[in-house]
């Protein structure tokens, strides 16, 4: 039986961390990038799209070497507003929070959309007729009715964020207890004599994780389809 290190046990708390963080920030975003895109027709819609399932064709080295040019010290974003509020990312866990967020992002907004785009115009047309604003439309009947497709976008975001390997090494780093997550510590031990055992150890973790997650996840939609 493996006998997990401080830095192990580490891994395993930041990857969770950083899993939730990026899934808590990115659901507002999400959530209106989807809304906009179902709802609303406007010049550069196509483009929109584009930009936002962008990273699922980009490899997560090229992100995470965009962002390292954004947020570095002498990137556009790190040398005229990081800097001067005294702000530093690359390198932190935050690093990592951010490269997840992007990765995942259209994971979650092509989730959300599924859930919107079964929400008959008809309720929307009605709240409107009875003088709902666009504001009451969306939290009396947009977000209850696709609120299975927001739990599974968070769901599939927070699955991303626990595998996120490329992008978080680029501008985080393979700090151990610092920013070391889980794929990274594996990283570490395939590269290292003997450490074969412990990287099948937190291989097994993390499935356990993810396989927690999606259980959650099927019992929450049971839930609300027996709800309705």
């Amino acid at each position: 039986m493996p006998t997990f290190t401080p830095a192990d046990y580490s891994a395993i708390c930041l990857s969770l961390k950083v899993a939730v963080t990026a899934t808590l920030l990115s659901l507002p975003f999400g959530f209106a990038a989807a809304w906009l895109m179902t709802f609303r027709q406007f010049r550069g819609k196509v483009l929109l799209d584009v930009l936002i399932n962008l990273p699922l064709t980009l490899p997560p080295v090229v992100i995470g070497y965009i962002l390292l040019l954004l947020l570095g010290q002498k990137g556009w974003l790190g040398l005229h507003l990081l800097q001067p509020l005294g702000i530093r990312i690359i390198f932190t866990w935050k690093a990592a929070v951010i490269a997840t967020a992007v990765v995942g992002f259209p994971l979650m907004v092509r989730s959300i959309r599924i859930g919107l785009e079964g929400i008959s115009d008809g309720l929307i047309q009605a709240s409107r007729t009875l003088g709902a604003g666009t504001l009451d439309s969306i939290l009396t009947i947009i977000i209850p009715l696709s609120f299975r497709g927001i739990l599974a976008g968070a769901a599939l975001m927070f699955a991303r964020g626990l595998g996120e390997f490329g992008a978080t090494i680029i501008v985080a780093g393979n700090i151990p207890g610092v920013t070391q997550t889980i794929p990274l510590a594996i990283y570490d031990y395939t590269g290292s004599p003997h450490g074969d055992v412990m990287a099948l150890a937190l291989c097994l973790v993390s499935i356990c994780i993810s396989v927690a997650i999606l259980l959650f996840h099927e019992y929450l939609c049971r839930r609300l389809v027996r709800a309705d």
